[in-house]
């Protein structure tokens, strides 16, 4: 105990390892990063698959700007490409995240020179003239650690001067928002849509789980426009898990075969398999062949069985309503908002890619059984991740650590370049290794507690891995480093053989312990942002994706389907990218007026960042499903959730160095209170035009207006919104052409041949093998390996389903009945059912209701159905006591909508008689060929 004086006493100099640590880090992370950007250079001409596949594959007229074949021709693209192009060419979730970029760097930007100008001076000042040379290094004389008395209310001033910064920054780029939210909506691909119309009804109750009790739901609340056509979710069982289970299957035969079958010769030993183990220990032995084409063939031959059943599926608790006109369907789902009519809910139905079927129909038991499950597994996660939150900890403190731990003190006494280096970059790279698992776990527990559409999930994602990493790795973090100083201070004046008395009278210096503490972190974080700009570089450089696709291809061996997935641009993570940004803003503001060198490390990254991913998402990545950049509102929240944490520690820090009995830390509610205030203030004003479209009465006039008709005779909305299981595709297996005479020797026997048509392929004629069960294997060849473009426009865009939607408006035929356009196969018992509705011995009748045969409108309306009382704004004069159908606007909005917020009321359409309504199926505005109608009963 006699030498732990002198141990601490020799901490004082150890401060002088800090800075070197981090010039250290800062150092390594220039270098390597020259270096990853010199290999992407060298790399990129002759990689353009990788590093440009949109320039191959992209929607029509989408094709990204022409880059040369030069080392640095990708650099014009960047620097002449506008927003405007960027949403028209790459979307607006991805023009979305690209302008948080670039908020984000001017908000850093302004913070780092307004701190570095102002608050670095006054740092510096105070300490030559109030401490000790030996109590102060080149990193700690930046900062506001020893600072004290009246110079303080410089840095309350800054932290005033950085909300300000923060909420004009916002502001201005939250109207950009509303606007391109507005052109989103009015936009030919949204106009166009056939979801943009359609209503999503959930948790439908059980007597109104049909058609017409669908109907019924929009009936009883009597909005103003009447839907064109409704359809209740059917019950599809486990078609997805089996139709799953088989595309696996299809994967895991596919790359054994081509394993076996590598550079055309049989491999030397037939593969096995282990059937009933656990990662594969146990089990029982069997051929990897036969057993996968005997899986194959049972899976198969169950997907078409239960598909065989279709009429007499169950309906679920979910449905759609398509409205006639996308501005229709706004002004009903703002009606209908926080209404359950006969305890359904109804919104803006997602696009179906977007949405996660298998949750649409889980019951509210087991939506609270999952959820507290999920927030269960949630809270084990964040206990078991204190563990590696210790070990960095020890890391970030390893020059306080060593004289406690002998090799770590002789290490650092014999080699301190390399203990600097060590404890320089060993922290934060533990940090990242840590941190690439979080998400996917965040995303899985997120599904799992009943998220009903992907981009609904990339909203818990951010929110919870944002939560995650701030209170684990900033808030947590330094709560550990503060309790090691503290304890620490304690042993240090044990070893003074100071008496317990003593000790508890000196307690009150641990204020000063745990405000230096949190302060010192900031040298931490200096290393933590060098490591996070050569992420983002090396992301640009995608060298992991070529050494997995190299070690794939000459080990293993690549499948036709590999070489398919990979030729075509993958999807961008933006709930696991939104966060980390955010992270890192989080913790540049928290530091910024207590370190100003940490908010210059955030600025520097938000700008490699905004260069990196501009090019990633024009020339790479494609957002997975389009949502118009719904994803704005939740990251500004965190923004200004980050904002309020930098007052929360202002105002702790003046409470430690002034004492909370002076009340100078009121200073620090202010600010509070005004970015409570802005959240208010943008709330009102921006929340609703951001979410709807909201239409100018000349806009509801000259609205596209789609007939009744044609959507239900097109089936359109069961076809759109039918599950993806009711048509999806089966894969077949595929092989290399030239491994496909070795096939004969591998079953032993003669194979049959014959063509099959392959969906993958959009159902062109292949060559294939006909193995024993009626298994098929496809070959192919060396030429149609890649994604062919045409048919990635049809797969990602919504040509597919959308435009055509359009065209059977036109044509009231509907959809062509097969064929490569056709957007469902003829799958057994599935048109019997589209045209005749469930067979007589179904279990629930659900059979289509035809608003042909039904009374709909009231005698009174009836009479005048065909006379001029049915243009836009007529109001007939309805005798005493009848009843008007549908309502005047003002009554069905009356207490949720007013005149004086800039909505204009849409005019309420009237009924006309099926004779006349019919000679017209489709119409755009006043150049219509007929009166304007779109009520219940027009265009049929």
């Amino acid at each position: 105990m006699t030498n732990i004086t002198g141990v601490f006493s020799q901490n004082a100099d150890s401060r002088t390892l800090a800075p070197a640590a981090v010039g250290s880090q800062v150092l390594l992370m220039i270098v390597i990063s020259a270096v990853t950007i010199i290999l992407f250079n060298v790399l990129r001409p002759s990689n353009k698959i990788v590093y440009e596949p949109k320039v191959k594959y992209h929607p029509d007229n989408k094709q990204p700007p022409r880059v040369s074949s030069g080392m640095f021709g990708w650099i014009s693209p960047l620097l002449h490409t506008k927003e405007a192009e960027l949403v028209d060419k790459i979307g607006l979730d991805a023009a979305t995240f690209l302008r948080f970029l670039r908020m984000m760097r001017t908000i850093y930007s302004l913070v780092a020179i307004l701190t570095c100008v102002i608050l670095i001076p006054i740092n510096v000042s105070y300490n030559l003239s109030h401490v000790p040379s030996s109590g102060r290094d080149a990193l700690s004389i930046l900062t506001i650690r020893d600072v004290g008395g009246n110079t303080l209310w410089a840095h309350v001033g800054m932290v005033y001067v950085i909300t300000g910064v923060v909420i004009v920054v916002v502001w201005f780029h939250w109207t950009a928002m509303v606007r391109l939210r507005a052109q989103f909506f009015r936009s030919p691909e949204y106009v166009l849509s056939f979801y943009a119309r359609t209503l999503i009804v959930t948790r439908v109750p059980k007597k109104c789980q049909s058609d017409e009790g669908i109907r019924a739901i929009f009936n009883s609340v009597q909005v103003p426009y009447p839907t064109t056509s409704v359809h209740i979710g059917r019950r599809v069982g486990n078609l997805p898990q089996l139709i799953e289970v088989h595309n696996n299957t299809v994967r895991e035969f596919e790359q054994i075969l081509v394993h076996y079958l590598k550079d055309g010769k049989i491999g030397k030993k037939r593969p096995t398999i282990h059937v009933g183990g656990f990662w594969g220990m146990g089990g029982e032995k069997k051929d990897a062949i036969d057993y996968y084409t005997d899986r194959l063939k049972r899976t198969e031959q169950s997907v078409e069985a239960y598909r065989a059943q279709i009429d007499t599926r169950k309906p679920e608790k979910y449905g759609f309503a398509s409205m006639a006109a996308v501005p229709y369907a706004h002004i009903v789902a703002q009606l209908l908002l926080n209404k359950r009519p006969k305890g359904a809910e109804i919104n803006l139905a997602p696009n179906p890619k977007d949405i996660i079927w298998e949750n649409l129909n889980q019951t509210p038991t087991e939506l609270f059984r999952k959820k507290a499950t999920g927030w269960f597994l949630l809270v084990i996660i964040a206990f078991l991740n204190t563990v590696p939150l210790f070990v960095l900890s020890i890391l970030a403190n390893l020059s306080s650590i060593a004289i406690f731990v002998p090799f770590l003190e002789h290490w650092s006494q014999s080699s301190r370049t390399s203990f600097d280096v060590v404890s320089g970059v060993l922290p934060p790279a533990v940090s990242a290794f840590f941190s690439f698992f979080l998400p996917i776990m965040m995303r899985w527990i997120s599904q799992y507690q009943g998220a009903l559409t992907q981009s609904r999930l990339d909203r818990a994602v951010v929110a919870r891995y944002f939560a995650f990493l701030v209170i684990s790795q900033l808030i947590i973090f330094t709560l550990i480093g503060v309790g090691f100083n503290s304890v620490s201070e304690i042993i240090k004046q044990i070893g003074q053989h100071k008496s317990f008395r003593e000790i508890l009278n000196n307690i009150d210096k641990l204020p000063a312990v745990i405000n230096q503490t949190y302060i010192n972190q900031a040298s931490y974080w200096l290393t933590f942002f060098p490591l996070r700009g050569f992420l983002a570089i090396f992301d640009l450089a995608q060298i992991l994706k070529l050494v997995w696709i190299s070690f794939k291809t000459h080990v293993l061996g690549r499948t036709p389907r590999d070489y398919r997935e990979f030729t075509q641009p993958p999807e961008f993570e933006y709930a696991i990218y939104y966060s980390l940004i955010l992270f890192m803003g989080t913790v540049g503001l928290v530091f910024a007026p207590l370190a100003p060198l940490v908010a210059v490390g955030a600025a520097l990254v938000m700008w490699i960042n905004s260069w990196v991913y501009k090019y990633q998402l024009m020339f790479c990545y494609v957002s997975k499903v389009e949502t118009g950049g719904r994803l704005w509102n939740p990251i500004v929240n965190r923004l200004l959730v980050s904002v309020m944490l930098m007052q929360a520690l202002m105002l702790l820090t003046m409470g430690l160095q002034y004492g909370w009995k002076s009340f100078a830390w009121v200073a620090g509610i202010p600010p509070f209170i005004i970015v409570i205030l802005f959240k208010i203030y943008i709330t009102r004003v921006f929340a609703r035009p951001f979410r709807y479209y909201v239409p100018t009465e000349s806009e509801l006039r000259n609205a596209r207006v789609h007939s009744e008709r044609g959507d239900i005779k097109g089936n359109r909305l069961e076809k759109r919104f039918g599950h993806p299981a009711l048509h999806a595709e089966l894969f077949t297996p595929m092989l290399h052409a030239n491994m496909m005479p070795l096939l004969a020797q591998v079953y032993s026997g003669r194979l049959d041949r014959e063509q099959a048509k392959l969906g993958e392929y959009g159902g062109q004629q292949m060559d294939a093998r006909v193995l024993p069960g009626g298994v098929r294997i496809a070959g192919i060849d060396q030429s149609d390996l890649e994604y062919d473009p045409a048919l990635y426009r049809r797969d990602r865009g919504e040509l597919d389903w959308d435009q055509r939607s359009i065209a059977t408006a036109l044509d009231p035929t509907g959809f062509p009945g097969g064929g490569r356009n056709s957007p469902a196969p003829s799958l057994p018992g599935y048109g019997r059912y589209l045209a005749q509705g469930p067979s007589a011995d179904s279990e629930i009748e659900l059979s289509r209701f035809d608003p042909d045969q039904q009374p709909l409108l009231p005698p009174t309306l009836v009479a005048g159905a065909g006379s001029s009382h049915t243009l836009p704004g007529y109001s007939p004069q309805l005798a005493p006591g009848a009843t008007q159908y549908p309502p005047q606007p003002g009554t069905a909005y009356h207490g949720r909508i007013t005149s004086n917020d800039g909505y204009r009321e849409a005019p309420t359409y009237r009924p006309q008689s099926r004779q006349e309504s019919s000679q017209y199926t489709y119409f755009s505005g006043r150049d219509s060929p007929g009166p304007n109608m779109a009520g219940r009963g027009a265009y049929r």
